[in-house]
């Protein structure tokens, strides 16, 4: 296609990848929003539900907790499983964009986007 032009048809070429791991990384992006994680806390007593984009989409606590008297235990375990859920979600992610990585011949631990 560009012949003759040196190295301009490397530069097209090198563009267009570039606009396919644009398009592929937003794709991976939208499809995390689909994939859910869950964190728990207390034996599973509270779990958080989220994305693996981290937002949380659910929390469930388990009835027997609520205790007036252990009000800060109870909050205490809930943050415990939004965190729990969290940090799934990144590992998650990260889990995802090396795979992203690796089948665009990049190292697996590269971190994606640049």
């Amino acid at each position: 296609m560009f012949k003759g032009m040196g190295g301009l048809g490397d530069m097209a070429k090198m563009m267009k990848a570039a606009q396919e791991m644009q398009g592929k990384m937003a794709q991976l992006q939208e499809d995390l929003k689909s994939v859910m994680v869950t964190g728990e806390s207390g034996a599973g007593l509270v779990r958080a539900t989220a994305t693996a984009t981290g937002e949380l989409t659910g929390l469930d606590i388990d009835p027997s907790i609520f205790n007036p008297d252990e009000k800060e235990v109870v909050e205490d375990l809930i943050l415990a499983a939004i965190k729990d859920a969290q940090a799934k979600a990144e590992a998650r992610s990260k889990e995802e964009m090396g795979k992203m990585a690796e089948s665009m011949g990049l190292p697996r631990d590269m971190n994606l986007p640049f």
